[in-house]
């Protein structure tokens, strides 16, 4: 914009107002047309976009329906102070009694007091848990003190943890077994260089403790057993008595843990569980499908409406006709249900109202779940020959939703760099205008200042002229 934009005093006549009438004349078709562009390419993007997110939620609302483990799941019933229980698909229908007889305990042994300012002794020390070992040099300096941090800071240590406690006595070594169970027990040797007795209990041998050997009179026990190394074991029915090292217990019936958290004492009601088949997700499933396609399909209407009162966004869209005509083929097919057999959605109670709006009848769907669970999960889920319908529709509607390459996320792209180049565009067109609108002024300031030089010339002329004898001047009234 030219930094004078108010001239014509040589004229009179209103430049300003003049160059702004032409430039506006110019500005006006390309303002409109960018625009009306710029609106629909806006429009558009929201459109598809709230398509998109519909589309995303009605395979969000099928995604369950699509996973083999999320069917003939086992409600676990029984669970208390004494067991905690986790079923899977492979737990049997049935009850159980349970008693808790013992929990794991992990291993834990005290050396004698030893003043915290002795040297205890020189040599090797062995820590060995379920044959898995590591070794320790302590040297003839060594506290107990220093023995611990060189036990607790070896590379090789995931057998035990050491730790001191002091009494009136002086300080004990502590290490304890970080697994429990029996086959976790600890045994440490000792390799004495002090007194090169490895057993008795001098020098580095006070850390001795063995029991590993059958017969008690080769025990090596320098060390003292506070807590003995202990399985849980558990009673079912009264007869099948299991043990393990830790106190959950896998598997302990075909798709069963259970996990001991507390001993029955004599005067304590034994636990009781059982398991039972629950397919409530399976309605559930399906009635949130049901749901989310009734709202894709009141979107649609609002988006492809053509009435007279004004179309919709995508009123004789091909996406959304396309996508639309698409899922309503889907939900009318017949897929595997196994044994030779198919299945469509209306035989599990879902039908289609005269606008296309879906319903679901749970009491024909739950008897069909009583009767046929296994081929209800076949026509949802497929076989690794052909898919279901919820994997059906989850590959159609990944087509158009797709972040990267789907359909609409293309058209969303395409739109987006439309109003990119609408951007350029115009400042390309401002700038032509800016030109414009200076090359005016310059063109009005040009033929202002050559009027005003003739104006002054046509006065210096007549100022002659009425000087000069004879020459009669007539005023005009």
């Amino acid at each position: 914009m030219p930094s004078l934009t108010f001239t014509g005093i040589g004229s009179g006549l209103q430049i300003s107002e003049i160059v702004e009438a032409i430039v506006g004349a110019e500005k006006a078709p390309f303002i409109s047309r960018a625009n009306k562009q710029q609106a629909s390419y806006t429009t558009d993007i929201s459109a598809v976009g709230a398509l998109k997110s519909a589309l995303v939620s009605v395979s969000e609302s099928i995604a369950a329906l699509a996973d083999a483990d999320n069917y003939q799941l086992r409600t676990a019933k029984g669970a208390d102070s004494f067991v905690s229980l986790s079923s899977s698909q492979d737990a049997q229908v049935g009850s159980y009694s349970v008693q808790v007889d013992a929990l794991a305990q992990a291993h834990k042994i005290m050396s004698a007091a030893i003043d915290g300012e002795e040297a205890v002794g020189e040599g090797t020390l062995t820590i060995a848990v379920n044959g898995e070992s590591f070794a320790v040099e302590v040297s003839s300096t060594d506290t107990l003190s220093q023995i611990r941090d060189a036990i607790n800071d070896s590379v090789d240590n995931d057998l035990v943890i050491a730790t001191i406690v002091t009494d009136d006595d002086g300080q004990h070594l502590i290490m304890t077994s970080k697994t429990t169970g029996l086959e976790n027990a600890i045994t440490t040797t000792v390799t004495d260089t002090g007194d090169s007795n490895d057993t008795d209990n001098l020098g580095l041998s006070r850390l001795a403790y063995d029991v590993s050997d059958p017969d008690p009179l080769n025990h090596i026990t320098n060390l003292a057993e506070v807590t003995a190394a202990l399985d849980a074991q558990i009673t079912i029915d009264g007869t099948l008595v299991v043990t393990s090292s830790t106190n959950v217990f896998e598997n302990v019936i075909d798709g069963v843990d259970i996990t001991a958290k507390k001993t029955h004492d004599v005067d304590d009601d034994i636990s009781q569980i059982s398991f039972s088949e629950n397919n409530a997700n399976i309605q559930s499933g399906i009635a949130d499908f049901v749901k989310s396609y009734n709202e894709l399909k009141k979107l649609s209407d609002q988006l492809g409406s053509s009435s007279s009162a004004g179309g919709g966004a995508l009123s004789g869209d091909s996406l959304l006709r396309g996508v639309m005509n698409k899922l309503r083929q889907q939900l009318s097919e017949s897929f595997d249900a196994g044994n030779g057999s198919t299945l469509s959605l209306s035989q599990l109670g879902v039908e289609s109202d005269q606008y296309g709006v879906l319903t679901l009848d749970t009491k024909i769907l739950n008897e069909y779940i009583d009767s046929d669970v296994d081929g209800l999960q076949q026509f949802f889920v497929g076989t690794d020959a052909a898919e279901g319908f919820a994997a059906s529709i989850e590959t159609l509607l990944d087509f158009y939703t797709d972040d990267i390459d789907g359909v609409i996320q293309n058209r969303i792209d395409s739109r987006t760099a439309q109003l990119d180049r609408l951007d350029d565009a115009y400042l390309a067109f401002n700038a032509r205008m800016e030109s414009l609108e200076a090359r005016l002024y310059a063109q009005y300031n040009a033929m202002d200042l050559i009027v005003a030089q003739l104006n002054s010339t046509s006065s210096y002329l007549m100022a002659q002229l009425d000087n000069m004898p004879g020459v009669v001047r007539q005023y005009r009234k």
